[in-house]
């Protein structure tokens, strides 16, 4: 009831965000019912069927990986100052956010359930005609359980990402952390640098805040390390450190264009056939492509913080320093995203090149899953940067008080968005072409 109650008093973007997790949840249900349509109309071609279900799992993962995205960036579960007073600790707060997760997910595998039921003409007694017999099997009684099994895939998948990447964590370095006490997992208070935990300062704080004076008088005294001492304001912070995933994202990049040279190599073999009239070739072209797009995603945050320390090199002035640092300071956040962004967009290219003239057009199946990759991606970036113009919402406010103007901000957005275009697009064409060469003489 608090996960519903905090979705519908939310702000209408990010009620956007959740309908955007909800529709994309609804189109990999659909594919995913399609695939148990075509399964139940062709019983004598298990290995197509097979083949079906495991392209599923491109847009699969890019439904989950948006829906992780809007769960970070969701302000109703973000821990704030009293929320542990009612019992919302982080341990809460994260299975909110799970429980948000799964009930936007399961909204739009319900719609996909009720759309294709239309089609096949069980709600309406109409099925639909045409080529989408082959995947409708509207001849056929659909077997609900299998049904609801595939329809299960999104949102349970979706809510334990967001449980494990939202899990509370403790990121007090090691030698602040000392001996854990006798207060189970309600934590102690009033020492310094310790976190706030669920149940804070709620039913248990007031029994617990004088246990901690009773063990602190009548036990043996506490050896607490003394507060470190606060830093100079005079001192500019510490730069962000660098990535470290570059060289294992060039690594793997590396070796994904390695394996899809030696493909190019093999004429004899298992064949992969290619959704939408596209070229067949070997199976190991999928596994290259799939370690070229684990590479660009890992080598993402590392070359958006390089492209950020060129642009303040050779005499950069403020405009180009803000730029660059700013690239810097957010190259996690942004960079991965980014780097998933090049590796749809080089994957996306490389199967359009391959496409074959005399071939039928695209499939609609096709093009959903594509559609649905692509926008899940897009959506995903998207999200990730107004996440970072938030971060950094009180450094623009502070230098607006410093009498920056406005439009130097603006034009310091543009320049940090011309050089990631700049860095990242001839990338993504060289990608895409040396993709596309094991299955272009095919």
């Amino acid at each position: 009831m608090l996960a519903l109650r905090l979705t519908r008093g939310s702000h209408p973007a990010v009620q956007l965000r959740r309908l955007l997790v909800a529709v994309a949840s609804a189109g990999t249900g659909f594919l995913l019912l399609c695939t148990l349509g075509y399964a139940i109309g062709h019983p004598d071609s298990p290995a197509a069927a097979a083949l079906r279900l495991a392209w599923c799992a491109t847009p699969l993962a890019a439904t989950v990986y948006f829906a992780v995205a809007v769960a970070r960036t969701d302000p109703a579960t973000k821990p704030r100052p009293g929320l542990s007073a009612i019992g919302l600790g982080p341990g809460r707060l994260m299975a909110i956010s799970a429980t948000t997760t799964a009930l936007a997910c399961t909204l739009g595998s319900m719609l996909a359930l009720l759309f294709f039921l239309h089609l096949r003409g069980d709600l309406t007694g109409m099925p639909f005609d045409g080529a989408a017999a082959e995947f409708l099997a509207s001849d056929q009684p659909l077997p609900l359980p299998a049904a609801l099994t595939l329809l299960s895939f999104v949102p349970v998948i979706a809510s334990v990402a967001v449980a494990l990447v939202l899990r509370p964590r403790d990121l007090r370095p090691a030698s602040e952390k000392g001996p854990a006490r006798s207060y189970g997992r309600f934590g102690a208070q009033g020492r310094p640098g310790s976190r706030e935990t669920f149940g804070t300062y709620g039913r248990f704080g007031a029994r617990l805040r004088g246990c901690d004076r009773r063990s602190a008088t009548e036990d043996e005294p506490t050896s607490e390390p003394a507060p470190a001492p606060d830093p100079d304001p005079s001192r500019p912070a510490a730069p962000r450190e660098a990535p470290r995933g570059l060289p294992w994202g060039v690594a793997v990049l590396a070796a994904g264009l390695a394996v899809e040279a030696y493909a190019s190599r093999v004429k004899d073999g298992d064949g992969l056939s290619l959704p939408g009239g596209l070229a067949d070739g070997p199976a190991s072209v999928l596994v290259g492509w799939v370690l070229t797009a684990i590479g660009l995603a890992l080598a993402g945050p590392g070359l958006t913080h390089l492209c950020g320390r060129l642009l303040q090199s050779v005499g950069p002035g403020a405009l180009r320093l803000l730029a660059g640092r700013v690239l810097m300071e957010e190259a996690t956040r942004i960079g991965r995203p980014l780097g998933v962004v090049c590796a749809v967009a080089s994957g996306g290219f490389a199967m359009t090149a391959l496409y074959d003239a005399d071939a039928p057009a695209f499939g609609p199946l096709t093009t959903l899953g594509g559609l649905v990759v692509t926008g899940c991606t897009v959506a995903t970036l998207l999200t990730a940067a107004l996440e970072a113009k938030h971060a950094r919402a009180d450094t623009t406010a502070a230098l607006l008080r410093l009498g920056a103007p406005a439009a130097m901000l603006r034009s310091a957005a543009a320049l940090r968005a011309g050089a990631l275009l700049a860095l990242f697009l001839p990338l993504t064409l060289v990608v895409a072409e040396l993709a596309a060469l094991p299955l272009a003489g095919r």
